[in-house]
């Protein structure tokens, strides 16, 4: 039998509250589990305020965060055994981050096409241009663009929207197994989320990858989810299947949340798309 692809156990992780040297600790993320089984692709949403401890957890799952106390097992490997520069490619290969904000992932002096050629050829291990090209071009084929569209241009000359979605391609160039998208449409402007949110079902639906969205927003986490963890002060309140808890909260904060933020525009009906509007100003790519 398979490992699961993502078994979270126990995971706590605290900081000093006044320094390095300081006695006084913080916890942000207090005995959290969650579990991915592997050839079930889903979008697993972690929802919670500013300051819940989402953020943290997805930084441990990527890595960039070592526990204080219990395990992170990615495909069976526990990650405080993974060392050395050639075992962490092989897992930032399968783990990939999509950032909340996509202007602050590429530097406005250069190309973006860049970005995506140096990942194919670092992560994917492609060596000749032809072959860099062409994956660049499929990766982003399958987010919506093309290498046509975008070769030659800086951040500044792409709408948010689109941006993010290079952002998402250059993810997807290492054929990853799960994908951690911390709030990746909270800086993006509100007529357009719903293209990426739209995208990131397409990707797990196509293409067979497990997706970690990391919100505050309820009203994408219900659209979005297949399952869902609410998060509240390092802690997690409740759990399970997203239309379930959603619909019918069992803990006093989940019933709080979905009183003051759940949208009653979002779609009632399971596999219900929403609709974008098109990504058209001025200076950027027409892109519907």
């Amino acid at each position: 039998m398979s490992p699961p692809l993502l078994d979270v156990s126990d995971v706590v992780r605290t900081y000093a509250s006044g320094g390095a040297f300081s006695r006084r600790r913080i916890t942000a993320v207090d005995g959290v589990n969650l579990r991915l089984d592997a050839g079930r692709p889903e979008i697993f949403t972690i929802v919670g305020e500013s300051g819940s401890g989402k953020t943290t957890l997805a930084r441990m799952i990527l890595g960039m965060v070592t526990p204080s106390a219990g395990t992170i097992r990615f495909q069976g490997t526990d990650l405080a055994t993974i060392r050395g520069k050639r075992a962490r490619l092989a897992f930032m290969k399968q783990v990939q981050p999509i950032f909340q904000n996509p202007f602050e992932a590429f530097n406005p002096m250069k190309r973006v096409d860049r970005y995506l050629f140096v990942t194919a050829r670092r992560m994917a291990g492609l060596a000749g241009d032809a072959e860099i090209a062409e994956a660049t071009d499929r990766a982003l084929k399958s987010v919506g663009l093309s290498l046509a569209e975008i070769r030659g241009r800086f951040p500044h000359e792409l709408s948010g929207g689109q941006l993010q979605r290079v952002a998402i391609a250059r993810a997807l160039i290492s054929k990853p197994a799960l994908l951690i998208a911390d709030e990746p449409v909270s800086m993006i402007d509100a007529s357009l989320r719903a293209s990426i949110v739209n995208l990131l079902r397409d990707l797990r639906d196509r293409l067979g990858v497990s997706i970690i969205y990391i919100t505050h927003d309820l009203a994408t986490a219900y659209y979005i989810s297949d399952r869902i963890l609410i998060m509240r002060q390092g802690s997690a309140v409740e759990s399970g299947d997203a239309r379930s808890v959603l619909d019918n909260p069992q803990h006093p904060y989940s019933q709080l949340l979905k009183r003051s933020v759940l949208s009653p525009d979002v779609p009632a009906v399971a596999g219900a798309r929403l609709r974008p509007e098109p990504e058209v100003s001025q200076g950027v790519i027409p892109h519907a």
